[in-house]
């Protein structure tokens, strides 16, 4: 996340804690956030349950038929609605699934798909659990990673950027600089419909791609 969406997390997240809708978890399961912009500018916290749903028990109780609802009304004379604010907060989470429910944030570590790639491998359903040395070499050096500082600095926003993109066609990268040091670094592969131009177009990519990476860049 960029840092002005850090710190905006951060606020979203102390506010929960404060009114105690989300509390510190070491639970086994762990749902990515992000942050989606809202019409007014805002943002709103969402956590991305869907590998979670895919797990969850669909309820089958059957909706009731509207023609049996409006014939209870008959007689009435005073009709009411009522709408909560932050509606999924009103509703209580059954105890023995709130650890499902956890969510996690992490901060960057540069080339992270590459580092874990032994491990990913190690870990796919029906494969042999054989550790190897490129496991080993993978799971020492993740945890230098993670515990080791990055030499990255904190941005000022009163202070001229750097921004250095490129791209290729595999993927988009970008660094953000300011006063010659680093403040981020940024990559993300290409999309497949993204690769697979058609044939003749193949020799006019290098301008759109350029483009789409100080796009992305801009986007940090």
């Amino acid at each position: 996340m960029a840092p002005a969406e850090l710190v905006e997390l951060k606020g979203q997240l102390e506010d929960l804690l404060e009114k105690q809708l989300v509390r510190p978890s070491v639970s086994s399961w762990g749902a990515p956030v992000l942050l989606v912009r809202k019409k007014d500018g805002g943002s709103r916290l969402c956590v991305d349950y869907r590998q979670l749903n895919k797990l969850t028990i669909r309820n089958k109780y059957p909706l009731s038929r509207i023609d049996d609802l409006m014939d209870q009304l008959r007689g009435a004379f005073v009709f009411s609605k009522i709408d909560l604010r932050s509606g999924y907060h009103q509703i209580r989470v059954k105890e023995g699934d709130i650890p499902k429910t956890a969510f996690k944030t992490r901060r960057f570590i540069e080339g992270f798909s590459k580092i874990v790639a032994p491990l990913t491998q190690l870990t796919r359903k029906e494969q042999p659990f054989i550790w190897t040395d490129a496991c080993e070499q993978s799971f020492v050096e993740l945890k230098r990673r993670l515990t080791t500082s990055l030499v990255l600095v904190l941005s000022d926003s009163g202070e001229p950027f750097d921004v250095y993109c490129d791209a290729s066609h595999q993927g988009l990268g970008c660094v953000l600089m300011q006063n010659r040091r680093v403040v981020t670094y940024a990559s993300r592969q290409l999309k497949t419909h993204e690769r697979n131009y058609p044939t003749h177009e193949r020799n006019y990519p290098t301008h759109d791609l350029e483009l789409a990476a100080v796009v992305f860049a801009l986007k940090i």
